[in-house]
């Protein structure tokens, strides 16, 4: 049983990766739309490119969307408008005029004449109003057309009338106005008119609730087939263009045909497919990791921080289609290369970004066009964000994706339309958009530095301020050391820049590669500035254990000081597995007749595993060498560089580090060049 823990402990990380593995596979399964995959792959104007295609079964021809929308609207248009005639409200008006008059009567400074004239007046204008009815005036912009035919409810009869037959506000005061023209002074009439305005009334209100049960009656009506394919009839000619008819048969057998895979008894296997491709996907991502970035897939962090993003992009974009199919493109699915770019490297951010769109390729509508449009915007994406500590790039490299987008839908639009009149304009807007959450990138590259413990260039930038507090330590306690240090990040920062590696990422290495030197500074050369050196008191092992200790003690101090392990990586690194040569020599001499064991002599390594690295591991070597020059000039400090260089590439020191030959060639000229500046006399000027 011990033995099975055992054996279980040791395997943890591999055990840990499947968990990973299955759990990521399973959830991006159940993200997939639940329905069958048609087996033909087509889009309006384009040639059919199969062979010609028979009805498999008996279907019939549905109607397309936008088909079923104009006969909506066209109920909607011709359905009659519904509103109720309120007989109360107008005998409320009848009631309150008549007490209007009975209180005129009783006023003295009318006459008699007027006082019937009047009344006589405002009973014809009550009954003219009220004749068809009086609308309110909320409902005035219901009806588009006065002439069309309303139907008005009045004591459950129902009635059909022109609209403009009805009253509005404006009808009833010219009408008020028109009658009290005559036999009355300009007095009377503002009176008579004030009270007639006051009391008369609407009476017609809009029924709504009729009306639209009426027209949701009448849209059930529709019929959303136009026709019916029988199985064998030819549909489409290999070379046709998909276009009118052929289109709407093709949509239709696509929509009958996925229907009929997705059944009961299919939905295992169809299961089985997609567990299949997902975990294939998902498997190329790990034998990439496991073959190209060895350091990275035995991180079960990093290795969970990539899962995660993936999945992350699947996801979100799963969301949005589940919402609206029409904002597919508004999910900036170029944040996931950034991110990995600036934690990791281009390569792997490009790989798990195609590998993200063609999964998403099952989820979206026309997954042709997604795919092609987000892997040509990634591969931008890729070769356009860099150095994200400068808060320009960022908005340049945005600006240029989404300069992609558009002109990559653009031709997609013009091919598919034969024009640039059908072109969508929304679509230029949801890229705007795209652009803009793509910089939330920055936000969430924060956020996963705090949560995985990871570094990006910004943090890069914070860690290369020599005011830090473990590099202020470096100069107190080595200052040879420091200043050998930023040397080398000098010449280091130069080659990167040359061969296109991570300049900041390589000087920041460089600074603190040498931190293990303040345990012991007056071993090293650089720090001995008495003229005593303490070597001449030991013996050639234990001197090379000292200098090759300096860097377990740099990775020691490092982790006290919590930095990144992309930092330490270089401190690890920087000598490889080469030896104290001189030291080695040394021992050799005093003990000829004895075989001399290499490892005591040899530092642990590992050997530099990537450009950054490696470019590290050749500065370090040359600037420190070119310290023994006497006569520094442009033939010994060349012939010095290429001794080291080669000897380092003759032990296989650059073995795992991704490096070219002729990137190790152009290096080699940048360290050339600036030790020669570094090392160049003045004119020497009369005493």
């Amino acid at each position: 049983m011990s033995n099975f823990v055992n054996k279980l402990y040791q395997k943890n990380t591999i055990i840990y990766k499947v968990i990973l593995f299955l759990i990521t596979t399973v959830a991006i399964v159940y993200l997939f739309p639940k329905g069958g995959q048609f087996k033909y792959d087509f889009n309006n104007g384009q040639l059919w490119k199969y062979d010609n295609l028979y009805a498999p079964f008996d279907f019939a021809v549905q109607k397309s969307e936008a088909e079923i929308k104009i006969e909506k609207q066209r109920i909607e248009a011709s359905s009659k408008l519904f509103f109720t005639y309120n007989k109360a409200e107008v005998l409320a008006v009848n009631t309150a005029f008549e007490k209007s008059v009975q209180t005129l009567l009783l006023s003295d400074s009318l006459s008699i004449d007027q006082k019937i004239l009047f009344n006589k007046i405002g009973v014809e204008i009550i009954n003219e109003v009220y004749k068809e009815g009086f609308l309110a005036t909320i409902s005035q912009n219901i009806v588009a057309n006065k002439d069309a035919l309303i139907s008005i409810t009045k004591e459950n009869v129902v009635k059909d009338i022109p609209f403009k037959n009805l009253y509005n506000s404006n009808k009833v005061l010219k009408i008020i106005t028109a009658n009290l023209e005559i036999g009355f002074n300009e007095f009377r009439r503002k009176q008579f008119f004030n009270i007639l305005s006051d009391i008369i009334k609407p009476n017609i209100t809009y029924d709504a609730d009729f009306t639209e049960k009426v027209i949701d009656n009448e849209t059930r009506k529709i019929s959303y087939t136009k026709g019916k394919v029988s199985s064998g009839e030819l549909i489409i000619l290999k070379g046709d263009i998909v276009e009118g008819k052929k289109l709407a048969v093709l949509s239709s057998l696509k929509s009958e045909s996925e229907s009929k895979v997705w059944t009961e008894s299919n939905y295992n296997w169809i299961i089985l497919g997609y567990t299949i491709l997902v975990a294939l996907a998902l498997l190329m991502l790990l034998l990439f990791l496991k073959k190209y970035r060895e350091e990275i897939y035995n991180n079960n962090n990093k290795v969970t921080f990539i899962f995660f993003n993936v999945f992350s992009m699947i996801f979100i974009q799963t969301l949005v289609i589940n919402y609206n199919a029409d904002y597919l493109y508004v999910v900036p699915l170029s944040v996931l290369p950034i991110i990995l770019k600036a934690f990791f490297d281009a390569r792997l951010g490009l790989f798990a970004h195609v590998l993200t769109v063609l999964l998403l390729g099952y989820v979206v509508p026309n997954s042709f066009e997604f795919i092609y449009l987000h892997i040509i915007a990634g591969i931008v994406t890729i070769l356009t964000v860099s150095e994200l500590y400068k808060r320009a790039n960022l908005f340049i490299s945005v600006a240029q994706i989404t300069g992609i987008y558009m002109l990559t839908y653009f031709a997609f639009s013009i091919i598919k339309e034969g024009n640039a009149s059908q072109i969508n304009v929304d679509y230029f807007i949801l890229f705007g958009l795209n652009g803009l959450l793509s910089f939330l990138s920055i936000i969430l590259i924060y956020i996963y530095e705090k949560v995985f413990g990871l570094v990006s260039d910004v943090t890069l930038l914070e860690l290369s301020n020599t005011n830090t507090e473990l590099l202020r330590a470096l100069n107190e306690k080595a200052p040879g050391t420091f200043q050998h240090s930023m040397q080398v990040a000098n010449l280091a920062e130069a080659a990167a820049n040359e061969i296109g590696a991570n300049s900041m990422l390589v000087r920041t290495g460089a600074l603190y590669h040498d931190i293990g030197k303040m345990v012991n500074p007056m071993y090293f050369t650089e720090n001995q500035t008495t003229g005593v050196n303490p070597h001449h008191d030991l013996s050639p092992k234990d001197s090379a254990k000292i200098i090759t200790d300096h860097v377990i003690k740099g990775v020691e101090i490092a982790k006290k000081y919590n930095l990144p392990d992309r930092i330490i990586d270089f401190i690890r690194t920087h000598h490889g597995t080469s030896t104290t040569y001189y030291f080695l020599m040394k021992e050799k001499e005093m003990n000829p007749d004895t075989d001399v064991d290499i490892k005591k002599f040899q530092y642990q390594g590992p050997n530099p595993f990537s450009k950054e690295t490696a470019i590290l591991m050749m500065c370090d070597a040359a600037e420190a060498a070119s310290k023994s020059l006497k006569i520094p000039t442009a033939q010994t400090i060349s012939d010095l560089i290429d001794r080291i260089i080669e000897k380092q590439m003759s032990d296989n020191q650059f073995l795992n580090s991704d490096i070219t030959f002729k990137e190790i060639e152009t290096i080699k000229k940048v360290i050339k060049k600036k030790l020669l500046s570094m090392y160049h006399l003045r004119v020497e000027y009369p005493e």
